[in-house]
C-alpha cells in the first residue's frame, strides 16, 4: 500500500536491458520540417561482469551483453521453437516500452514547460498532445505497458489511467486471415511479463462486464469476444487487446475493411460501429515515381508540370496523352529505357551465381514481387508458366508473345512451404531456361534478396503486374499501386485494393479474373479440387510434372508436398478453382500486349488514374480522422 492506502504493485526480480535511442532524420519535400524516426538498440545495463571473469568464466562475464543485444539482433526470429517465441515476445515489448517511456519523458517535459504552470494535472492533455498507432498486433502490448506505466510509476487511478489509454491509440488491422492475429500463450506472457498478464485480465474483466451490460446474459458471445481464447492451450488475442484498448479500428482497403466489420471483428462492429472505418493504403510517389522512375517521371513533368510531385490529383491532366501517337511513343521509349535497366539487374544476379541468362527487353515483363505467401498464390502463377512451357513445345502457340516472368520476394524463417514454392520457382526456371525450344519466347528469373532498392529497378520496368491472391485474403497490397503509378497494367483478382484500383482505371484497362470474396465463402464447403483437376488436362498435366520430378529430377518427390496441398490438402486458398479463368485472362493479356498501342494507352490511363492511392491522402485522413491533428506551416 502507499502512503494514500492504494494498493501498489512493483515489478520485481527483473532482467533489465538499456534502450539506446538512434535517430534518423526525415526532411519533408521541399518544406522546412524535418521530423525524427527513431529506432532503438538494446544493450545491456551492465555490458561485462568482472567478478565472472575472475572467477575463470569467461562467457558468464559477457552472456548478459548477448543476451541484451540478441533482443534486436535480427527482427521477427522463428517462432517454431520455444526460443524463438520468447525472443519475438521480448521483441515486442522491448521496442513499445522503450516508445510509451520516451513518450511519456517527452510529454512531462512539455508539460512542466507549458501546463503545470496554468494548474492542470500532469496527464490532462496526454492524449490531447499524443497519438499512438498500432499498426497491426505486434505492438499490442502497449496498451497494457502504457496501463503499467500509468498506474504503477505515475500513481494514476484505473479508470483515469484507462480513459488516457484507450484515447490515444488507434489501431490499424493489416489482415484477415486467422494465423496472422497473433495469439500469445497466457502461459508464456506470465512467465516473461507477469505484471502485464495481470494488466490483460483486469481489462478483460471489466471489458467482459460491459459485454454483459451491453448484450446480456450470452456465454457464446463472451468466449468470442474475450481477450483470452479458452479453447485449448490459453491464449491472449492481441487484435481483440488492440481493439478494446483502443478509440478507432480501420482496415486498408474498402473490402477489407467491410470484411472486418462483416466476418472478422463482427461481434466487435455491433458493440462499437463508431470506431471503425476505412483507411485505404497508399505509396509516395516521391520515392516510388520521381526517384525510381526518372524517364517516365521526366515525361510527366514535361507534359504537366511538376506539381505532380506534392499533388498527384495533377496526374490526370496525363490522360491527353493517351490519345497523342507522338506522346504514346516517347511513353514507350520511357519505359523500354526501364526494361534494359531491369534486364541488365537480372542478367547481372544470374552471373554471379554462375548462370549466363538472356532476357528480351521487347518480350512482356510479367512480375510478381511480393512476400512469398499461399495467399498471395505465386504457386498460380508458377502452374500458368507450365502451361505456356507445354503449350510452346507442343507447338500450340498461337497468340503466345515473348514474356519474362520475374519473382521476388522473401520467405518467413519458418514458413517450410514458402521456401518451397521459392525452390519450385527456381527449378522451374531451370528447367525452362536451358530448354532451346522455348528460348527467345519464354524465360523465368527469380531475383533474390528482395528489398526496396531492388524493388526501385523492378518496378518501373514491368509491363503486368500480378495481384493474384485469393480474393478475400489480402488486406489491401501497395504493390498494385506501386506498378500502377510506373504504368504496369494489373491482373487481378478482386481482392484489397484492387477493386478501388479498378474503379479509379476503369474496366478496359486492368484484367480481372477469379471468383470474388462472396464466391469463394459460398463455394468452400463443398469445393473440391480433385474434380477441378480431373476435368482440365492442361492443368492435371501442370500439377502432374510438379510432383513427377519434372522441375527436380535429382529428387522426384521434393514438392510433393506442394501436390499434396492442392489435392489432398484441400487447396485452401483456391487455386486449381481460379486457374481457368487466369489462362483466359493472360490470354487477354497476350493479345492486348500485341497491339502496341492499345497497351500504351491503357497503361497511360493507369498512371493517370492513380492520385487516389497517393500516402498523402492516406497520412491526411489519419490526421484529420483519427489522430485530430491539423498541419502547421513552418516557415
Amino acid at each position: 500500500m502507499d502512503g494514500q492506502g492504494r494498493l501498489v504493485k512493483e515489478w520485481v526480480d527483473t532482467r533489465d536491458v538499456l534502450a539506446t535511442p538512434y535517430d534518423t532524420p526525415v526532411p519533408g519535400y521541399g518544406t522546412q520540417t524535418v521530423n525524427t524516426l527513431r529506432l532503438w538498440a538494446a544493450r545491456a545495463v551492465e555490458e561485462f561482469d568482472l567478478h565472472e571473469f575472475n572467477a575463470g568464466d569467461y562467457i558468464g562475464a559477457i552472456e548478459a551483453r548477448a543476451r541484451s543485444e540478441n533482443i534486436c539482433r535480427v527482427l521477427y526470429p522463428s517462432d517454431n521453437v520455444a526460443a524463438g517465441r520468447e525472443l519475438r515476445l521480448a521483441q515486442e515489448y522491448f521496442f513499445v516500452s522503450a516508445t510509451l517511456q520516451d513518450i511519456i519523458r517527452r510529454y512531462k517535459k512539455r508539460d512542466r514547460t507549458f501546463d503545470e504552470p496554468r494548474g492542470s494535472r500532469v496527464f490532462d492533455h496526454f492524449a490531447d498532445k499524443v497519438a499512438i498507432q498500432l499498426n497491426d498486433t505486434h505492438p499490442a502490448l502497449a496498451v497494457p505497458e502504457l496501463m503499467r506505466l500509468l498506474v504503477d510509476l505515475e500513481g494514476l487511478a484505473w479508470d483515469e489511467a484507462w480513459q488516457i489509454t484507450r484515447a490515444s491509440f488507434g489501431y490499424t488491422n493489416h489482415t484477415v486471415l486467422p494465423e496472422a492475429l497473433e495469439r500469445w500463450p497466457v502461459s508464456l506472457v506470465g512467465r516473461m511479463l507477469p505484471r502485464h498478464l495481470e494488466i490483460i485480465d483486469e481489462i478483460n474483466r471489466r471489458f467482459l462486464d460491459e459485454v454483459g451490460r451491453r448484450f446480456g446474459s450470452d456465454d457464446a458471445r463472451a468466449r468470442r469476444m474475450s481477450l483470452i481464447d479458452e479453447d485449448g492451450e490459453r491464449r491472449i488475442r492481441m487484435a481483440t487487446l488492440a481493439i478494446v484498448g483502443s478509440h478507432s479500428v480501420n482496415g486498408v482497403a474498402a473490402l477489407h475493411t467491410e470484411i472486418l466489420k462483416r466476418d472478422v471483428f463482427r461481434d466487435f462492429h455491433e458493440m462499437w460501429p463508431e470506431r471503425f472505418n476505412n483507411k485505404t493504403n497508399g505509396i509516395t510517389p516521391r520515392r516510388w515515381l520521381l526517384k525510381s522512375n526518372p524517364p517516365l517521371a521526366r515525361l510527366i513533368t514535361e507534359t504537366i508540370g511538376a506539381g505532380w510531385v506534392t499533388n498527384l490529383e495533377d496526374l490526370r491532366g496525363l490522360a491527353i496523352l493517351a490519345t497523342d501517337p507522338a506522346g504514346g511513343e516517347a511513353w514507350r521509349k520511357a519505359k523500354r529505357e526501364n526494361k534494359l535497366r531491369l534486364a541488365e539487374t537480372i542478367v547481372r544476379q544470374y552471373q554471379r551465381r554462375g548462370i549466363v541468362l538472356t532476357v528480351n527487353p521487347d518480350s512482356l515483363f510479367d512480375v510478381q514481387v511480393k512476400r512469398i505467401h499461399e495467399y498471395k498464390r505465386q504457386l498460380l502463377n508458377v502452374l500458368h508458366v507450365i502451361t505456356l512451357y507445354n503449350r510452346i513445345r507442343d507447338g500450340r502457340d498461337a497468340g503466345i508473345v515473348p514474356r519474362a516472368v520475374i519473382f521476388g520476394g522473401k520467405a518467413a524463417p519458418g514458413y517450410a512451404m514458402a521456401k518451397l514454392i521459392i525452390r519450385l520457382i527456381n527449378g522451374v526456371a531451370d528447367t525452362v531456361n536451358a530448354d532451346p525450344a522455348v528460348r527467345d519466347r519464354l524465360t523465368v528469373a527469380f531475383l533474390a534478396d528482395y528489398r526496396v532498392s531492388l524493388a526501385e529497378q523492378i518496378v518501373p520496368g514491368a509491363d503486368l503486374s500480378e495481384q493474384i491472391s485469393t480474393a478475400g485474403t489480402e488486406a489491401s497490397g501497395t504493390g498494385n499501386m506501386k506498378f500502377g503509378l510506373n504504368g504496369a497494367l494489373t491482373i487481378g483478382t478482386m481482392d484489397g485494393a484492387n477493386v478501388e484500383m479498378r474503379h479509379e482505371v476503369g474496366d478496359d484497362n486492368i484484367f480481372i479474373f477469379g471468383l470474388t470474396a462472396a464466391e469463394v465463402a459460398a463455394r468452400r464447403p463443398h469445393y473440391d479440387p480433385w474434380e477441378i483437376y480431373r476435368n482440365d488436362p492442361e492443368l492435371a498435366r501442370a500439377v502432374d510434372m510438379i510432383g513427377g520430378g519434372a522441375f527436380s529430377p535429382g529428387e522426384p518427390e521434393r514438392f510433393r508436398p506442394i501436390v499434396d496441398s492442392l489435392l489432398a490438402g484441400g487447396d485452401h486458398f483456391f487455386l486449381l478453382a481460379d486457374y481457368a479463368s487466369y489462362v483466359a485472362c493472360q490470354e487477354r493479356v497476350a493479345t492486348t500486349y500485341g497491339d502496341e498501342s492499345a497497351w500504351t494507352r491503357k497503361a497511360i490511363l493507369n498512371v493517370a488514374n492513380m492520385a487516389t492511392f497517393s500516402s498523402d491522402r492516406t497520412i491526411r485522413q489519419y490526421a484529420d480522422e483519427i489522430w485530430r491533428v491539423s498541419p502547421v506551416r513552418v516557415e
